[in-house]
């Protein structure tokens, strides 16, 4: 099923959509961090064509598919992918190296100079959104 993304009034003033946002924050970063932030935005569009982007709690990049997949903070030394249901996912791969205490969400810190693996974030990304699928469908059939 292709979704439509409705235009929202942001969109239709001329002020700045989630994707503009995003934009602007790789390119204010400036630096590894910048282009990291690019690169595993791609590799979400990539994963999950229909992704939606939002900018959400004062400036952070969030990727939904039917609730959120993952977000994308920087810090000073780190790009910290977030998985709201993070805990729930298979990572045979192991990329989960943050927040694994938690019961819910996991993440992927990732400094400069590491490698990412494209194939195994690609495999997260779809068990994000197949997860985030199967839950709505349950909650519409309860």
């Amino acid at each position: 099923m292709t979704r439509v993304k409705k235009s929202t009034a942001k969109e239709t003033t001329g002020e700045a959509t989630p994707s503009k946002h995003i934009d602007a924050r790789i390119k204010e970063l400036g630096d590894w961090r910048g282009e990291m932030l690019a690169r595993i935005r791609g590799i979400i569009k990539e994963a999950d064509p229909d992704v939606v982007e939002e900018w959400k709690w004062r400036g952070v990049p969030v990727w939904e598919h039917d609730g959120i997949i993952c977000t994308g903070e920087t810090y000073k030394a780190v790009v910290k992918m977030t998985f709201a249901k993070g805990a729930s996912l298979d990572d045979p791969s192991g990329l989960f190296n943050s927040s694994l205490e938690g019961n819910t969400r996991r993440a992927i810190d990732i400094h400069e100079g590491d490698k990412v693996n494209e194939k195994a974030l690609k495999a997260l990304i779809k068990g994000a959104v197949a997860l985030n699928v199967s839950s709505r469908a349950k909650k519409k059939n309860a």
